[in-house]
Protein backbone atom coordinates (compact mmCIF):
# COMPACT_ATOMS: atom_id res chain seq x y z
CA UNK A 1 0.00 0.00 0.00
CA UNK A 2 2.75 2.38 0.47
CA UNK A 3 4.68 1.44 -2.31
CA UNK A 4 1.28 2.32 -4.22
CA UNK A 5 1.01 5.33 -2.53
CA UNK A 6 4.55 6.45 -3.32
CA UNK A 7 3.85 5.75 -6.85
CA UNK A 8 0.98 7.73 -7.01
CA UNK A 9 2.63 10.35 -5.04
CA UNK A 10 5.66 10.97 -7.93
CA UNK A 11 3.09 10.48 -10.80
CA UNK A 12 1.17 13.38 -9.59
CA UNK A 13 4.39 15.14 -8.52
CA UNK A 14 5.71 14.73 -12.12
CA UNK A 15 2.40 15.55 -13.72
CA UNK A 16 1.73 19.13 -11.76
CA UNK A 17 5.71 19.68 -12.77
CA UNK A 18 4.98 18.84 -16.51
CA UNK A 19 0.73 21.04 -16.29
CA UNK A 20 3.15 23.83 -14.75
CA UNK A 21 6.42 23.47 -17.35
CA UNK A 22 3.74 24.22 -20.20
CA UNK A 23 2.20 27.09 -18.01
CA UNK A 24 5.37 29.23 -17.68
CA UNK A 25 5.83 27.83 -21.59
CA UNK A 26 2.56 29.57 -22.12
CA UNK A 27 3.27 32.35 -20.27
CA UNK A 28 6.31 32.93 -21.88
CA UNK A 29 5.24 32.24 -25.41
CA UNK A 30 2.36 35.14 -24.31
CA UNK A 31 4.80 37.80 -23.24
CA UNK A 32 6.92 36.77 -26.31
CA UNK A 33 4.20 38.01 -28.67
CA UNK A 34 2.60 40.72 -26.84
CA UNK A 35 6.54 42.63 -26.99
CA UNK A 36 6.67 41.10 -30.61
CA UNK A 37 2.77 42.79 -32.18
CA UNK A 38 3.75 46.03 -29.41
CA UNK A 39 7.03 46.33 -31.83
CA UNK A 40 4.79 46.26 -35.10
CA UNK A 41 1.98 48.03 -33.81
CA UNK A 42 5.00 51.19 -33.88
CA UNK A 43 4.64 51.63 -29.83
CA UNK A 44 0.34 51.42 -30.28
CA UNK A 45 0.51 48.13 -28.58
CA UNK A 46 -2.14 45.81 -28.35
CA UNK A 47 -5.13 48.23 -28.71
CA UNK A 48 -3.79 49.00 -32.40
CA UNK A 49 -4.88 45.36 -33.38
CA UNK A 50 -8.35 45.19 -31.34
CA UNK A 51 -11.60 45.16 -32.59
CA UNK A 52 -14.59 46.97 -31.38
CA UNK A 53 -17.85 45.27 -30.47
CA UNK A 54 -19.88 45.49 -33.60
CA UNK A 55 -22.64 47.58 -31.89
CA UNK A 56 -19.93 49.79 -30.65
CA UNK A 57 -20.50 52.09 -33.25
CA UNK A 58 -18.72 55.21 -31.73
CA UNK A 59 -15.26 52.79 -32.20
CA UNK A 60 -16.39 51.52 -35.71
CA UNK A 61 -14.41 53.76 -38.37
CA UNK A 62 -17.40 55.27 -40.33
CA UNK A 63 -17.99 58.14 -43.08
CA UNK A 64 -18.75 61.06 -41.70
CA UNK A 65 -21.65 61.95 -44.12
CA UNK A 66 -23.08 58.50 -43.22
CA UNK A 67 -23.26 57.74 -39.40
CA UNK A 68 -23.86 54.44 -37.95
CA UNK A 69 -27.08 53.87 -36.55
CA UNK A 70 -29.12 51.04 -35.37
CA UNK A 71 -31.90 52.12 -37.52
CA UNK A 72 -29.71 52.31 -40.66
CA UNK A 73 -27.89 48.56 -39.84
CA UNK A 74 -31.37 47.22 -39.51
CA UNK A 75 -32.56 48.01 -42.62
CA UNK A 76 -28.86 47.45 -44.82
CA UNK A 77 -29.08 44.02 -42.97
CA UNK A 78 -32.26 43.25 -44.73
CA UNK A 79 -31.50 45.08 -47.95
CA UNK A 80 -27.81 43.27 -48.02
CA UNK A 81 -29.85 39.79 -48.22
CA UNK A 82 -33.47 40.84 -50.05
CA UNK A 83 -33.54 38.73 -53.16
CA UNK A 84 -37.04 40.77 -53.78
CA UNK A 85 -34.80 43.91 -54.85
CA UNK A 86 -33.44 41.62 -57.56
CA UNK A 87 -36.00 43.60 -60.29
CA UNK A 88 -33.21 44.45 -62.91
CA UNK A 89 -32.48 40.44 -64.20
CA UNK A 90 -31.72 40.52 -67.80
CA UNK A 91 -34.13 37.61 -67.73
CA UNK A 92 -37.00 36.85 -66.79
CA UNK A 93 -36.04 33.77 -64.75
CA UNK A 94 -33.47 35.64 -62.92
CA UNK A 95 -35.88 38.09 -61.14
CA UNK A 96 -36.01 38.22 -57.37
CA UNK A 97 -33.30 35.27 -57.32
CA UNK A 98 -30.09 36.76 -56.02
CA UNK A 99 -28.83 39.78 -53.40
CA UNK A 100 -25.81 41.15 -52.56
CA UNK A 101 -25.18 38.09 -50.11
CA UNK A 102 -25.13 36.19 -53.26
CA UNK A 103 -21.26 36.88 -53.72
CA UNK A 104 -21.35 37.67 -49.99
CA UNK A 105 -22.53 35.40 -47.27
CA UNK A 106 -21.51 34.67 -43.89
CA UNK A 107 -20.56 30.61 -44.37
CA UNK A 108 -18.08 32.19 -46.71
CA UNK A 109 -16.78 34.31 -44.76
CA UNK A 110 -18.88 37.53 -46.97
CA UNK A 111 -17.15 36.22 -49.55
CA UNK A 112 -18.17 34.02 -52.81
CA UNK A 113 -18.11 30.31 -52.09
CA UNK A 114 -16.57 29.43 -55.32
CA UNK A 115 -13.82 30.75 -57.55
CA UNK A 116 -15.79 33.35 -59.26
CA UNK A 117 -19.45 34.65 -57.52
CA UNK A 118 -22.15 34.75 -59.99
CA UNK A 119 -25.33 36.73 -59.22
CA UNK A 120 -27.99 37.30 -62.02
CA UNK A 121 -27.58 34.49 -64.19
CA UNK A 122 -26.80 31.79 -61.97
CA UNK A 123 -28.73 28.53 -60.29
CA UNK A 124 -28.53 26.82 -57.37
CA UNK A 125 -26.22 26.70 -54.44
CA UNK A 126 -24.70 23.29 -53.45
CA UNK A 127 -24.08 22.56 -49.63
CA UNK A 128 -22.20 25.67 -48.92
CA UNK A 129 -21.96 27.75 -52.56
CA UNK A 130 -19.90 26.10 -53.95
CA UNK A 131 -22.56 24.71 -56.67
CA UNK A 132 -23.78 27.69 -58.20
CA UNK A 133 -23.69 27.41 -61.74
CA UNK A 134 -24.65 29.40 -64.76
CA UNK A 135 -28.34 28.86 -66.15
CA UNK A 136 -28.61 28.09 -69.48
CA UNK A 137 -31.03 30.81 -70.43
CA UNK A 138 -27.75 32.93 -69.95
CA UNK A 139 -25.08 33.46 -72.59
CA UNK A 140 -21.57 34.30 -70.92
CA UNK A 141 -22.06 37.93 -71.89
CA UNK A 142 -25.28 38.10 -69.91
CA UNK A 143 -24.18 37.05 -66.50
CA UNK A 144 -23.78 39.02 -63.86
CA UNK A 145 -19.80 37.91 -62.58
CA UNK A 146 -16.90 39.73 -61.66
CA UNK A 147 -13.26 39.13 -64.05
CA UNK A 148 -11.28 39.21 -60.19
CA UNK A 149 -11.82 37.54 -57.09
CA UNK A 150 -15.41 38.81 -54.93
CA UNK A 151 -13.28 40.20 -51.96
CA UNK A 152 -14.91 39.90 -48.45
CA UNK A 153 -17.33 42.40 -47.47
CA UNK A 154 -16.09 41.02 -43.68
CA UNK A 155 -13.92 44.06 -41.27
CA UNK A 156 -14.07 46.60 -44.27
CA UNK A 157 -14.41 49.21 -41.75
CA UNK A 158 -11.53 49.23 -41.85
CA UNK A 159 -11.06 50.26 -45.89
CA UNK A 160 -11.01 53.88 -46.91
CA UNK A 161 -11.39 52.84 -50.74
CA UNK A 162 -12.97 49.52 -52.02
CA UNK A 163 -11.83 47.08 -54.48
CA UNK A 164 -9.02 45.14 -55.39
CA UNK A 165 -7.72 48.21 -57.11
CA UNK A 166 -9.20 50.55 -54.51
CA UNK A 167 -11.50 52.46 -57.35
CA UNK A 168 -14.70 53.58 -55.20
CA UNK A 169 -14.07 56.10 -53.03
CA UNK A 170 -13.76 59.79 -53.21
CA UNK A 171 -10.84 60.31 -50.45
CA UNK A 172 -8.30 59.27 -49.09
CA UNK A 173 -5.47 57.68 -52.21
CA UNK A 174 -8.34 58.89 -54.51
CA UNK A 175 -8.05 62.05 -54.47
CA UNK A 176 -6.27 63.55 -57.48
CA UNK A 177 -7.77 60.57 -59.64
CA UNK A 178 -11.15 62.80 -60.76
CA UNK A 179 -10.31 62.35 -64.21
CA UNK A 180 -10.89 58.88 -63.62
CA UNK A 181 -14.35 59.03 -61.93
CA UNK A 182 -16.03 59.27 -65.98
CA UNK A 183 -19.52 59.78 -66.09
CA UNK A 184 -21.82 56.61 -66.99
CA UNK A 185 -19.89 54.30 -65.39
CA UNK A 186 -20.27 53.01 -61.86
CA UNK A 187 -16.73 54.93 -60.71
CA UNK A 188 -18.95 58.23 -61.49
CA UNK A 189 -20.76 57.53 -58.15
CA UNK A 190 -17.77 59.02 -56.28
CA UNK A 191 -18.52 62.30 -57.41
CA UNK A 192 -21.26 61.88 -54.59
CA UNK A 193 -18.61 62.59 -51.94
CA UNK A 194 -18.65 59.72 -49.67
CA UNK A 195 -15.74 56.74 -48.72
CA UNK A 196 -15.61 53.59 -50.33
CA UNK A 197 -17.68 51.32 -48.91
CA UNK A 198 -20.68 54.01 -49.34
CA UNK A 199 -19.90 54.60 -52.79
CA UNK A 200 -19.43 50.49 -53.52
CA UNK A 201 -22.89 50.24 -52.06
CA UNK A 202 -24.19 52.47 -53.97
CA UNK A 203 -22.88 51.74 -57.20
CA UNK A 204 -22.96 48.07 -56.91
CA UNK A 205 -26.93 48.03 -56.31
CA UNK A 206 -27.14 49.10 -59.74
CA UNK A 207 -24.28 47.33 -61.76
CA UNK A 208 -25.34 44.31 -60.03
CA UNK A 209 -29.19 44.76 -61.11
CA UNK A 210 -31.12 45.79 -58.33
CA UNK A 211 -33.22 48.29 -57.77
CA UNK A 212 -36.17 49.24 -55.53
CA UNK A 213 -40.04 49.07 -56.71
CA UNK A 214 -42.36 51.37 -54.71
CA UNK A 215 -45.09 49.18 -54.53
CA UNK A 216 -43.00 46.52 -52.42
CA UNK A 217 -41.75 49.49 -50.49
CA UNK A 218 -44.42 50.72 -49.63
CA UNK A 219 -47.00 46.81 -48.99
CA UNK A 220 -43.90 45.88 -46.92
CA UNK A 221 -41.86 46.56 -43.53
CA UNK A 222 -39.57 48.53 -45.79
CA UNK A 223 -41.35 51.55 -45.94
CA UNK A 224 -41.11 51.98 -42.24
CA UNK A 225 -37.55 50.75 -41.95
CA UNK A 226 -36.79 53.72 -44.62
CA UNK A 227 -38.73 55.89 -42.11
CA UNK A 228 -36.61 55.23 -39.23
CA UNK A 229 -33.47 55.08 -40.80
CA UNK A 230 -33.70 58.17 -42.22
CA UNK A 231 -36.20 60.47 -40.37
CA UNK A 232 -34.38 63.59 -41.16
CA UNK A 233 -35.34 63.48 -44.76
CA UNK A 234 -38.64 64.21 -46.99
CA UNK A 235 -40.61 62.05 -47.64
CA UNK A 236 -40.63 62.40 -51.62
CA UNK A 237 -36.68 61.70 -50.96
CA UNK A 238 -36.51 58.87 -48.43
CA UNK A 239 -37.03 55.73 -50.71
CA UNK A 240 -33.77 55.96 -53.24
CA UNK A 241 -31.06 54.01 -53.95
CA UNK A 242 -28.60 55.99 -52.68
CA UNK A 243 -29.87 55.79 -49.03
CA UNK A 244 -30.21 52.15 -49.65
CA UNK A 245 -26.61 52.01 -50.53
CA UNK A 246 -26.09 54.14 -47.02
CA UNK A 247 -28.20 51.92 -45.08
CA UNK A 248 -26.02 48.50 -46.88
CA UNK A 249 -23.05 50.24 -46.02
CA UNK A 250 -23.68 50.94 -42.50
CA UNK A 251 -24.58 47.48 -41.65
CA UNK A 252 -21.35 46.07 -43.68
CA UNK A 253 -19.13 48.25 -41.31
CA UNK A 254 -20.70 46.06 -38.12
CA UNK A 255 -19.66 42.78 -40.30
CA UNK A 256 -16.24 42.67 -37.47
CA UNK A 257 -14.88 38.95 -36.77
CA UNK A 258 -14.41 40.05 -33.50
CA UNK A 259 -15.26 36.53 -32.15
CA UNK A 260 -11.80 34.82 -32.92
CA UNK A 261 -9.31 33.73 -30.93
CA UNK A 262 -6.83 36.08 -31.45
CA UNK A 263 -9.26 38.85 -30.87
CA UNK A 264 -10.33 36.93 -27.80
CA UNK A 265 -6.95 36.55 -27.00
CA UNK A 266 -5.82 40.48 -27.71
CA UNK A 267 -8.42 41.43 -25.21
CA UNK A 268 -7.18 39.08 -21.98
CA UNK A 269 -8.07 35.24 -22.83
CA UNK A 270 -4.65 34.10 -23.05
CA UNK A 271 -6.22 30.74 -23.37
CA UNK A 272 -8.24 31.28 -26.00
CA UNK A 273 -5.20 30.57 -29.01
CA UNK A 274 -3.24 27.13 -28.95
CA UNK A 275 0.32 27.05 -28.05
CA UNK A 276 0.59 26.94 -32.04
CA UNK A 277 -1.37 29.65 -33.09
CA UNK A 278 1.07 31.69 -30.58
CA UNK A 279 3.59 30.31 -32.10
CA UNK A 280 2.33 31.60 -35.45
CA UNK A 281 1.49 34.95 -34.75
CA UNK A 282 5.35 35.00 -33.80
CA UNK A 283 5.71 34.30 -37.21
CA UNK A 284 3.31 36.50 -38.60
CA UNK A 285 4.35 39.47 -36.49
CA UNK A 286 8.85 39.03 -36.34
CA UNK A 287 10.24 36.65 -39.11
CA UNK A 288 8.05 37.06 -41.53
CA UNK A 289 6.94 41.02 -41.14
CA UNK A 290 3.59 40.03 -42.77
CA UNK A 291 2.26 42.84 -40.16
CA UNK A 292 4.25 45.71 -42.16
CA UNK A 293 1.42 45.04 -45.06
CA UNK A 294 -1.08 43.37 -42.89
CA UNK A 295 -1.89 45.58 -40.05
CA UNK A 296 -4.57 46.84 -37.92
CA UNK A 297 -7.67 45.57 -36.45
CA UNK A 298 -8.62 44.12 -39.42
CA UNK A 299 -5.03 43.07 -40.85
CA UNK A 300 -5.15 44.75 -43.78
CA UNK A 301 -3.87 48.41 -45.06
CA UNK A 302 -4.74 50.81 -47.70
CA UNK A 303 -1.53 49.67 -49.61
CA UNK A 304 -1.55 48.47 -52.58
CA UNK A 305 0.96 45.58 -53.36
CA UNK A 306 2.36 43.65 -56.86
CA UNK A 307 3.01 39.64 -55.45
CA UNK A 308 2.59 38.18 -59.19
CA UNK A 309 -0.21 35.89 -58.43
CA UNK A 310 -2.02 34.97 -61.63
CA UNK A 311 -5.32 36.55 -62.97
CA UNK A 312 -8.58 35.03 -62.59
CA UNK A 313 -8.76 33.82 -66.54
CA UNK A 314 -5.90 30.79 -66.01
CA UNK A 315 -7.34 29.69 -62.76
CA UNK A 316 -7.60 26.50 -64.33
CA UNK A 317 -11.53 26.29 -63.41
CA UNK A 318 -14.67 27.52 -65.19
CA UNK A 319 -15.09 31.06 -65.56
CA UNK A 320 -16.97 33.84 -66.90
CA UNK A 321 -15.84 37.34 -68.56
CA UNK A 322 -12.44 37.25 -67.21
CA UNK A 323 -9.91 37.62 -70.45
CA UNK A 324 -5.97 38.30 -70.51
CA UNK A 325 -6.87 41.94 -71.63
CA UNK A 326 -8.81 42.71 -69.02
CA UNK A 327 -7.71 45.95 -67.17
CA UNK A 328 -8.83 44.44 -64.18
CA UNK A 329 -5.58 42.19 -64.43
CA UNK A 330 -3.53 45.43 -63.77
CA UNK A 331 -4.62 46.15 -60.50
CA UNK A 332 -4.69 49.20 -59.31
CA UNK A 333 -2.95 51.05 -62.29
CA UNK A 334 -6.26 50.10 -64.47
CA UNK A 335 -7.98 52.22 -62.39
CA UNK A 336 -5.14 55.18 -62.09
CA UNK A 337 -4.09 54.58 -65.82
CA UNK A 338 -0.54 55.10 -64.07
CA UNK A 339 2.27 52.38 -65.07
CA UNK A 340 3.77 52.56 -61.62
CA UNK A 341 0.24 51.09 -60.39
CA UNK A 342 0.32 48.32 -62.52
CA UNK A 343 -0.56 44.75 -61.16
CA UNK A 344 -0.70 46.45 -57.61
CA UNK A 345 -3.66 44.98 -55.61
CA UNK A 346 -5.09 46.13 -52.34
CA UNK A 347 -4.20 43.98 -49.24
CA UNK A 348 -7.01 41.86 -47.80
CA UNK A 349 -8.18 41.63 -44.73
CA UNK A 350 -7.65 37.91 -43.51
CA UNK A 351 -9.84 36.96 -41.11
CA UNK A 352 -12.26 33.80 -42.18
CA UNK A 353 -10.00 32.79 -45.12
CA UNK A 354 -10.77 29.16 -44.53
CA UNK A 355 -14.64 29.88 -45.40
CA UNK A 356 -13.70 29.24 -49.27
CA UNK A 357 -10.96 28.02 -50.40
CA UNK A 358 -9.70 30.41 -53.31
CA UNK A 359 -7.08 32.98 -52.77
CA UNK A 360 -5.34 35.92 -54.32
CA UNK A 361 -6.95 38.51 -56.42
CA UNK A 362 -7.56 35.50 -59.27
CA UNK A 363 -7.96 32.70 -57.09
CA UNK A 364 -4.95 30.73 -58.31
CA UNK A 365 -4.32 29.00 -54.51
CA UNK A 366 -6.57 26.66 -53.03
CA UNK A 367 -5.23 26.84 -49.00
CA UNK A 368 -4.16 28.89 -46.78
CA UNK A 369 -0.71 26.95 -46.72
CA UNK A 370 -0.17 27.15 -50.45
CA UNK A 371 0.00 30.99 -50.00
CA UNK A 372 2.33 31.04 -47.02
CA UNK A 373 4.59 29.03 -48.88
CA UNK A 374 4.16 31.22 -52.06
CA UNK A 375 5.00 33.88 -49.93
CA UNK A 376 7.89 32.36 -48.41
CA UNK A 377 9.36 31.36 -51.73
CA UNK A 378 8.81 34.77 -53.01
CA UNK A 379 9.06 33.77 -56.82
CA UNK A 380 6.26 35.22 -58.80
CA UNK A 381 4.00 32.49 -60.87
CA UNK A 382 2.62 34.79 -62.92
CA UNK A 383 4.99 36.02 -66.24
CA UNK A 384 3.16 38.59 -67.24
CA UNK A 385 3.99 40.67 -64.03
CA UNK A 386 7.64 42.53 -64.99
CA UNK A 387 9.83 41.63 -62.11
CA UNK A 388 10.54 45.35 -61.73
CA UNK A 389 6.67 45.76 -60.71
CA UNK A 390 7.00 43.49 -57.82
CA UNK A 391 6.90 44.91 -54.41
CA UNK A 392 10.37 45.08 -52.50
CA UNK A 393 7.99 43.22 -50.11
CA UNK A 394 7.96 39.83 -52.44
CA UNK A 395 10.86 38.18 -51.18
CA UNK A 396 11.91 34.57 -49.76
CA UNK A 397 11.22 34.44 -46.34
CA UNK A 398 13.99 31.93 -45.43
CA UNK A 399 10.72 30.49 -43.06
CA UNK A 400 11.26 26.73 -41.75
CA UNK A 401 8.82 24.32 -42.39
CA UNK A 402 7.45 23.92 -38.54
CA UNK A 403 7.34 28.08 -38.68
CA UNK A 404 4.96 27.79 -42.09
CA UNK A 405 3.17 25.09 -40.54
CA UNK A 406 2.55 27.23 -36.87
CA UNK A 407 2.24 30.67 -39.18
CA UNK A 408 -0.75 28.96 -41.13
CA UNK A 409 -2.33 27.82 -38.50
CA UNK A 410 -2.23 31.40 -37.05
CA UNK A 411 -3.96 32.19 -40.08
CA UNK A 412 -6.37 29.42 -40.30
CA UNK A 413 -7.50 28.67 -36.91
CA UNK A 414 -6.75 32.11 -34.82
CA UNK A 415 -8.18 34.48 -37.11
CA UNK A 416 -11.17 32.14 -37.81
CA UNK A 417 -14.49 33.93 -35.95
CA UNK A 418 -16.79 30.54 -35.77
CA UNK A 419 -20.45 32.65 -35.36
CA UNK A 420 -20.65 35.15 -38.43
CA UNK A 421 -24.37 33.70 -38.98
CA UNK A 422 -24.91 35.92 -36.30
CA UNK A 423 -25.21 39.10 -39.32
CA UNK A 424 -27.77 37.20 -40.75
CA UNK A 425 -31.00 38.12 -40.59
CA UNK A 426 -33.59 35.01 -39.45
CA UNK A 427 -36.07 36.02 -42.35
CA UNK A 428 -36.62 38.68 -45.16
CA UNK A 429 -39.38 41.24 -44.99
CA UNK A 430 -39.98 39.66 -48.41
CA UNK A 431 -40.18 36.18 -46.87
CA UNK A 432 -38.40 34.96 -49.83
CA UNK A 433 -35.06 32.80 -49.41
CA UNK A 434 -31.42 34.48 -49.57
CA UNK A 435 -28.75 34.87 -50.51
CA UNK A 436 -30.24 32.80 -53.84
CA UNK A 437 -33.98 32.31 -54.27
CA UNK A 438 -33.84 30.42 -57.89
CA UNK A 439 -35.62 27.14 -57.62
CA UNK A 440 -32.64 25.12 -57.69
CA UNK A 441 -31.11 26.92 -54.87
CA UNK A 442 -34.11 26.98 -53.14
CA UNK A 443 -34.43 23.10 -52.50
CA UNK A 444 -29.97 23.09 -51.87
CA UNK A 445 -31.14 25.95 -48.84
CA UNK A 446 -34.21 23.90 -47.58
CA UNK A 447 -36.34 26.99 -48.39
CA UNK A 448 -39.03 24.94 -50.58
Amino acid sequence: MIKFYQFFLLGALLLGSSACQKEDKDVDLDIELEASIEAASDGQGLAYFRMPSSDDYNNIPQDPNNRITTEKVTLGKMLFHETGIAIHAEKEGGMKTYSCASCHFADAGFQASRVQGIGDGGLGFGHNGEGRIRSMLYTEEALDVQPIRSPAALNTAYQELMLWNGQFGASGDNIGTETKWAEGTPIAKNHLGFQGIETQAIAGLEVHRLGLDMDFIRSSAYKEMFDWAFPEQEESERYTLVNAGLAIAAYERTLLANESPFQLWLKGQHTAMSEAEKRGALVFFSKAECASCHAGPSLASMRFEAYGMNDLYSCGEEIFGASLESSANLGRGGFTGRETDNYAFKVPQLYNLKDSPFYGHGSSFRSIKDVVQYKNAGVAENRNVPAERLSAAFKPLSLSEQEVEDLTNFIENALYDPNLKRYEPRNLPSGLCFPFNDPMAKNDLGCD
